[in-house]
């Protein structure tokens, strides 16, 4: 009957749009064993790549002078505040600072810590014009510390060739600039070996 031929025909059809990886005498094989099962092949979807966020190069920041601080912000008692969380820091950092508390640790301790905040002294240094510099780390680099003296005076001075002192709480301990050439976020990963410091 004509009716019968439209709904084969229409059966192929389907089938040959329902399932196009397979052949024609595949599914002419299928219809003859009146065994259909359709199947769906879902459309494969193309992942989009995200594009990582680059951040600025050091020739943009210096452009932009991110890291500059204005002159009239170079003043020493606007960065006292800062001075007293450091030491806060510290204390919690250190399990407090007692007496009985073994120097080595908190020296390990320190060696790791982050520094802005601190008041450091310059004792020594090749160059003397650098001795006796006083003031809170504003920043720390790879090679200098920037420094805000008592002075209301923003100074840079040099890692290389210069040792600080950092006193807390009767604690003293001094910074051997030459071998402190990391950036704070690399020293706080940094394993450090105790060993023998050649003096200035």
């Amino acid at each position: 009957p004509q009716g019968s031929e439209k709904a084969k025909t229409f059966v192929h059809a389907f089938l040959k749009q329902s399932m196009p990886k397979m052949k024609d005498e595949a599914i002419q094989d299928m219809l003859t064993r009146k065994a259909v099962v359709l199947e769906h092949y879902p459309k494969k979807k193309t992942k989009q790549k995200r594009k990582k966020t680059k951040g600025f190069t050091a020739k943009q920041r210096r452009e932009l002078r991110l890291f500059e601080i204005e002159p009239e912000q170079q003043r020493y008692a606007i960065f006292l505040p800062l001075h007293e969380l450091w030491k806060q820091y510290i204390r919690d950092l250190c399990h407090g600072l007692k007496p009985d508390a073994q120097p080595h640790m908190i020296q390990s301790k320190l060696l790791k810590a982050d520094l802005h905040g601190a008041i450091v002294t310059v004792t020594k240094s090749k160059c003397p014009s650098y001795v006796g510099i006083t003031g809170i780390i504003l920043q720390e680099f790879k090679h200098v510390f920037k420094i805000i003296t008592k002075e209301d005076k923003l100074k840079v001075v040099p890692k290389l060739n210069n040792v600080f002192s950092l006193e807390l709480d009767g604690f003293i301990s001094y910074i051997y600039g030459s071998k402190f050439l990391l950036r704070a976020s690399e020293r706080s990963a940094k394993k450090f070996k105790l060993k023998g410091t050649i003096d200035l």
